[in-house]
């Protein structure tokens, strides 16, 4: 199966429509014109020179051109008649130089296939793939051929696209990513179908049906299917135009699950599966053994989401108005299937094999996160169906070709000599240090005039333009920005980071056009630099458009929040999916939110107005309208303002007097509210610039308005919100995942934009990364897109692929911002982290070309003081078997340490007994079973205590990317073999994650052999293996954090703890003398119960990853859904008075092992 698929794959690159002259692309009409090039010159061929081919040489193109008709034509040719006409056409040499070219063969079975597969009529990939169904069947799900299974050894061949440096045009770029990402797609799509089935246990009933033993969150057996409408074929195909069916479950299941179900939408996808299970009831289920013999699993199909139907059979349109409450249990879904995949089960039908869309009797749904392939896929589809118009100066880079740096600010054609850096530097001191080895000249001497902010001429761009010698000179001009107006709220907000000379260097690249990559190692202001790109640009080009692009919603919104606090018009700010509810801010930046904000504004405004027309005694209802209040400025404000510019300068002459302005002014009424005195009558220039300014306030009042204008012509919120994404919007925020959703109702609608930055741009996958380039329609054949800002690490780790064989075999992971680097596209570097102790920072610094410490991590309070209770700031904790137990495997790859896990909470709970805040303190592991782990042992020992709780997060070092906590407990978990700790890049991850205090557990003989970790191991071991700690203190320390050398000197004071059972008995025993003083507090709180004892550990029911950053369970909403869930029993238990009075502590060694709650997250 597999050499077949190579050989396939070696047959369509063999003929890629690419010009082999040339290297250009070649569209399906050029392959055509070529494949007809070929045929005719054989017929021709066959008409001069071969008389018995006469039939063939006079028939038309399309008659001969099939592989069959070829064949009838020269299958019956001997060897010396294929030989002569392939010679004829100079395909084989001739006989005279047979001795000198022997490399060829002359059998009649190669001369036959050679005539006949160069002149068959080539397929068309394009017309394949739009033809192909987008939903994975039974037939692809399962297939090992096609999509391997995650325990890939790496050994051997594999016929699957790869990714990587370079590509031959576009349409293969398109075409690798497209195939892998289904591929990866159905691999995540079969472990659903293996989870929700399994749960549902479906055992064979007596009289034949299904019984179902179990139940599943994600599933349902479906009581009845029907198609409802199968539409005619639009003209030109053969496949339906839309085929839509009822599919009816019985939900009798918990509220919540219920609502789940209920509140599906639109366009949401689903998958249809049919069992007969060959196993009796009561037969236990193994997921150790293959899955689809047990289930008796026949047929996948993937639907689509229309809606639900009420009680009188009609779709439930989604909508402000709220849903209809449906009597019973019984709920039936309106869904479309795949017309394609509909044509291709109906011809098999028709042919005598089984209707399958007669046993449909399980829907599985799937997390909206995960579900969006299909929406992808359709993405990726129409742009290999469209001209894709990359700009000119990315073409060659995207394709791996050319010169890497061809794209680089400095290289382009239309760098910019004069820029204004606005409020990137605090003062002219601060710009003197960000360019070094530039010569900085500044023309005015006056010191109370060298404030920001400062325009910028670099002289040598103007050399480079005018062909002269390059000279390192900047010329400084400061500027005072025009006033906005009197009151305090028009001043503008500023910058107040000192930015370092390559963040300096990072923002000049991202405000000129081109390419700009910018590497930032951890704590280094990536974000920072990334938002005042941002506001640059938008000071810059006002009239230019920014998108903004990140791999997550936590990132966008981080930015987001960054943004807000700049000098950037609100109202210009939009946020686009569903992650603007999590931004720290009552405002709402979504595309409704924003129109209510603009509608909103424009009352206030209005107001405003009326109340300027009042305080002019102007008669009429001037404030009715935006374009009423337009009239009003034109002919009242505007010869109002004239009239008193003519005055003052009639009565100005050479000896203006200062209160001149004051006495002329004519909107004193309006600015009663403003600071007084408005005009302070020292100078006749101040008092004019103030007057200026009251008046800039009024014309940007009356400029709003004509903007929002608008607003009262559109009626619909569609429309209006339509409008303020393609015009009003200066600054469009989205996450990769929604451009790749919605590119076609966004160039659809016309969307534009100039520049695009990307965060986070190592985590995103290549294809997410390559839409966002096309959400807008090419202008007169040109991409208009003048920048491209890139901000990452890849160093860090890449993006989640689950299955090992794409990720590696396939380099599935390599994002586009690594492949660049790799390429030797120029980067900067950012080299100053202000994030950790310089001392945790050093366990990841060698990773990167030069990376220090900004002053404030060696000069502020916080980094100066000792972490409380502790001898050390970070440590290697060396973590033995505990009862003979070390690394234990319940099943495949969920790995638990119980040791590990018992020791990690035993500090985190002597940490909270010092003083320490829980939201202070995250646990990371590098398993998914050791997170399990630990939030069980949390929940046993401590959750619900009201001295300690729970920490900020557990979670793997995986999920936590992209984030930071002041104390990070850290476990290793393996004891056998050393795992995926292996990657360099996830230790970078794991080690730059604390601020101020890294607690790594591990069993130090495994990891300290491992070349690759060996640069961060020698410094942790270089401190006692033994955790040493200081309980008399309690936090925050007064104690200064001292040099290794120096906490040495207090080894005799420090409690060392040999191993997890003696420190678990040292936080009950201080726990225990905490409590003597506490009673009050703690009575009534869940029972204590003694760290260091086992359960028994559960092994999950259903599969588990072996990617540490592929778990659902770790997303945020579903950990808060499960400490909420354990806080409603615990409530409930106390309302219903079952609360256990505190009794003396017991020994848990003898606790029953059910006590332990299981390590599957459904439980």
């Amino acid at each position: 199966m597999t050499i077949w698929k190579l050989l396939e794959m070696l047959k369509f690159y063999a003929r890629f429509e690419i010009s082999e002259e040339t290297g250009d692309p070649l569209t399906d009409h050029d392959m055509t014109q070529l494949h007809y090039t070929k045929i005719t010159s054989l017929q021709k061929a066959a008409f001069a020179k071969f008389p018995d081919l006469r039939s063939f040489a006079l028939a038309n193109v399309a008659s001969v051109d099939t592989r069959e008709a070829l064949y009838r034509h020269f299958g019956t040719l001997s060897q010396e008649k294929l030989r002569s006409i392939a010679t004829y056409l100079n395909l084989v040499p001739p006989k005279e130089r047979e001795v000198d070219e022997n490399w060829y063969r002359l059998d009649l079975g190669f001369l036959r296939e050679l005539l006949i597969s160069r002149h068959e009529r080539r397929a068309s990939q394009l017309e394949e793939l739009n033809e192909m169904p987008l939903y994975p069947t039974e037939e692809v799900v399962w297939n090992e051929s096609i999509v391997p299974t995650e325990y890939f050894s790496g050994e051997g061949c594999l016929a699957l696209p790869k990714l990587n440096l370079q590509f031959l045009t576009l349409h293969d770029y398109l075409l690798r990513n497209f195939n892998l990402f289904r591929l990866e797609s159905t691999y995540e799509i079969r472990q659903d179908i293996e989870d929700s089935v399994s749960r549902l246990s479906p055992w064979r009933a007596e009289d034949g049906g299904v019984y179902y033993g179990g139940w599943a969150r994600m599933a349902q057996p479906i009581t009845q299917f029907a198609v409802v409408e199968v539409a005619k074929p639009n003209i030109g195909e053969n496949r339906p135009s839309r085929v839509r069916a009822d599919v009816t479950v019985n939900l009798s299941v918990r509220k919540e699950i219920k609502a789940e179900w209920e509140n599906l939408r639109k366009h949401d996808v689903c998958f249809l599966i049919s069992i007969k299970p060959p196993n009796t009831i009561g037969t236990k289920y193994s997921h150790k053994l293959p899955f689809v013999p047990q289930v008796g699993l026949t047929t996948v199909r993937g639907c689509e989401i229309e809606g639900m139907l009420d009680s009188n059979g009609r779709v439930i349109e989604d909508g402000p108005e709220p849903r209809p409450v449906l009597p019973g249990e019984n709920r039936t879904y309106r869904v479309w299937l795949d017309s394609n995949q509909y044509r291709i089960d109906m011809d098999n039908a028709s042919h005598g094999r089984e209707d399958v869309y007669e046993g449909f009797n399980i829907i599985m749904r799937r997390k909206p996160k995960e579900n969006n392939f299909k929406a992808v896929l359709e993405t990726i589809r129409e742009l290999m169906n469209t001209e894709c118009v990359v700009p000119d100066w990315l073409h060659n880079i995207i394709l791996g070709y050319g010169d890497p740096g061809a794209a680089q600010y400095a290289r382009m054609p239309d760098e910019i000599a004069v820029m204004d850096f606005n409020d990137t530097f605090l003062d002219i001191d601060h710009l003197r240090a960000s360019f070094p080895g530039y010569e900085i000249k500044v023309e005015i001497t006056e010191e109370e005039k060298l404030v920001r902010p400062f325009r910028l001429t670099f002289e040598e761009v103007l050399c480079k333009q005018n062909n002269q010698s390059d000279r390192k000179v900047i010329m400084v001009e400061p500027h005072v920005p025009p006033s906005r107006g009197p009151y305090k709220a028009n001043e503008p907000k500023r910058n107040q980071i000192p930015f370092t000379p390559t963040q300096v260097e990072a923002i000049r690249a991202g405000m000129q056009p081109g390419l700009t990559l910018v590497v930032g190692p951890p704590g280094t202001g990536k974000t920072d630099v990334a938002v005042q790109i941002i506001s640059n640009l938008y000071h810059n080009f006002p009239n230019q458009r920014t998108l903004i692009v990140t791999h997550s919603n936590q990132a966008l919104n981080q930015l987001f929040e960054k943004i807000m606090a700049l000098d950037i018009d609100e109202r210009h700010l939009l946020r686009l999916g569903h992650g603007e509810e999590a931004l720290e801010t009552e405002k709402d930046f979504s595309r409704y939110g924003r129109v209510n904000y603009v509608l909103a504004k424009r009352l206030d405004l209005l107001m405003e107005v009326q109340r300027l027309q009042e305080s002019l005694n102007v008669k009429g209802d001037v404030a009715y309208t935006c374009e009423t209040a337009g009239h009003f400025f034109m002919y009242q404000i505007l010869t109002r303002w004239e009239r008193f510019n003519g005055r003052i300068k009639q009565r100005s002459g050479s000896n203006p007097s200062p209160n001149m302005v004051s006495q002329e002014f004519p909107f004193h009424k309006f600015f009663d509210n403003a600071p007084q005195p408005l005009f302070k009558e020292r100078s006749y220039s101040e008092d004019m610039e103030i007057a200026q300014g009251c008046f800039r306030y009024v014309e940007r009042m009356f400029a709003q308005l004509e903007e929002f204008r608008a607003f009262e012509l559109l009626r619909s919120g569609l429309d209006r919100s339509k409008y303020l994404l393609v015009k009003e919007a200066k600054v469009i925020a989205m996450t990769c995942t929604h451009a790749a959703l919605k590119r076609r109702e966004l160039v659809d609608m016309g969307f534009k934009y100039d520049n695009i930055l990307m965060e986070e741009s190592a985590q995103i996958l290549e294809i997410e990364t390559f839409i966002p380039l096309l959400l807008q329609n090419p202008q007169d054949g040109y991409n208009r897109l003048k920048r491209w800002i890139m901000i990452g690490d890849h160093h860090q780790l890449p993006p989640v692929i689950k299955n090992m064989a794409f990720q590696k075999y396939s380099n599935m992971e390599q994002s586009l911002f690594a492949r660049f680097v790799r390429l030797g596209v120029p980067t900067v570097d950012l080299d100053g982290q202000g994030r950790a102790r310089p001392s945790i920072c050093n366990l990841y610094n060698w990773r990167y070309k030069k990376l220090g410490n900004l002053c404030h991590v060696e000069r502020s309070p916080e980094y100066l003081i000792a972490n409380a209770g502790f001898l050390f700031d970070f440590q290697l904790i060396n973590v033995e078997d505990f009862n003979g137990v070390g690394e234990s495997e319940p099943s495949a790859y969920f790995y638990q340490n119980l040791a590990e896990a018992e020791y990690c909470v035993a500090v985190f709970m002597y940490m909270r007994l010092l003083g320490y805040p829980a939201d202070k303190i995250s646990i990371l592991t590098t398993y998914n079973g050791q997170k399990h782990l630990i939030r069980d042992v949390i929940n046993i020992r401590c959750a619900n205590n009201p001295l300690i709780g729970r920490p900020n997060k557990v979670t793997t070092v995986d999920k936590y990317q992209g984030q930071q906590n002041d104390y990070i407990l850290l476990s290793l978990v393996k004891t056998r073999a050393v795992g995926h700790l292996r990657d360099v890049r996830r230790l970078v991850v794991a080690m730059s994650r604390a601020r101020l205090g890294l607690y790594v557990f591990a069993r130090v003989a495994l990891f300290k052999n491992c070349f690759e970790l060996t640069p961060a191991f020698d410094q942790l071991m270089q401190r006692p293996l033994k955790l040493h700690i200081l309980p008399s203190e309690m936090y925050p320390a007064q104690r200064l954090n001292e040099s290794l050398a120096a906490s040495v000197n207090l080894l005799p004071e420090a409690v060392v703890i040999e191993d997890m059972p003696q420190m678990a008995k040292f936080v009950y025993d201080y726990y225990m003398d905490k409590v003597s003083t506490m009673k009050a507090q703690t009575h009534g709180a869940k029972q204590w119960q003694e760290p260091g004892t086992t359960g028994r550990i559960a092994s999950p029911t259903h599969h588990i990853s072996a990617h540490p950053g592929a778990d659902d369970d770790t997303d945020d909403e579903d950990e808060q859904a499960r400490i909420q869930l354990s806080d409603d029993c615990a409530d409930e238990k106390k309302l219903s008075g079952d609360v256990e009075k505190p009794k003396p502590i017991q020994n848990l060694l003898e606790e029953s092992t059910d006590d332990h709650s299981s390590a599957s997250p459904e439980k």
